[in-house]
């Protein structure tokens, strides 16, 4: 039986939202407060942009993070694979 959802009260950049969440609520806090922080830095630095052009842009800086964090782990994968076939052929 999967986890009973549970309301979490979060703001981000200014606005308040209810989240569902089978999950921590602590993390879920900790993840709007950092999206919050990135939100709020980028408004900072566009301060004519709208709400929706820096939740844009946010999603472009997180996928960007995400995108390198992959290549990161694919890269360490292939070198423990490697080094995995060098140990198993001695």
């Amino acid at each position: 039986m999967p986890p009973e959802k549970q309301p979490v009260r979060i703001t981000i950049l200014g606005q308040e939202y209810t989240l569902l969440s089978s999950g921590s609520p602590r993390e879920v806090i900790e993840l709007a407060q950092e999206v919050d922080d990135l939100m709020l830095s980028i408004a900072r630095r566009q301060p004519n942009a709208d709400s929706t052009r820096v939740a844009v842009l946010a999603c472009l800086h997180l996928a960007d993070r995400l995108h390198t964090l992959k290549q990161h782990v694919d890269r360490k994968s292939e070198e423990f694979a490697s080094l995995l076939g060098k140990v198993l052929e001695e």
